[in-house]
């Protein structure tokens, strides 16, 4: 039996803040324009997310922004990927690589 191996899916910084944008928007049950985020990779925390709605700041961790990416994949392309799938990677910006 063959294994197809499909090709990745890379996802640009912008799409993973679009993700975050749409994902705490849904939970915050705000408009999408009332969010702001900027993602950050620093050694002793790994990847982040400072995300600001209505005057207030929280930090979202790795896997929070995975489970955002996720369901961003779902919704806007069609991929239903586990949180294995998915990979972020630092170059010149954030990129999440997702192999599902």
């Amino acid at each position: 039996m063959a294994v197809i191996n499909m090709p990745a899916t890379v996802l640009s910084m912008d799409e993973i803040i679009n993700a975050v944008c749409l994902h705490v928007a849904e939970r915050k049950a705000v408009r999408v324009e009332e969010v702001q985020v900027e993602l950050s990779w620093e050694e002793d925390t790994g990847y982040t997310a400072e995300v600001w709605v209505q005057g207030r700041s929280q930090y979202l961790v790795e896997s929070n922004m995975v489970e955002a990416i996720l369901r961003y994949l779902l919704s806007e392309y069609g991929i239903r990927a586990y949180r294995e799938d998915v990979r972020l990677e630092l170059d010149e910006e954030i990129t999440a690589v997702v192999n599902a």
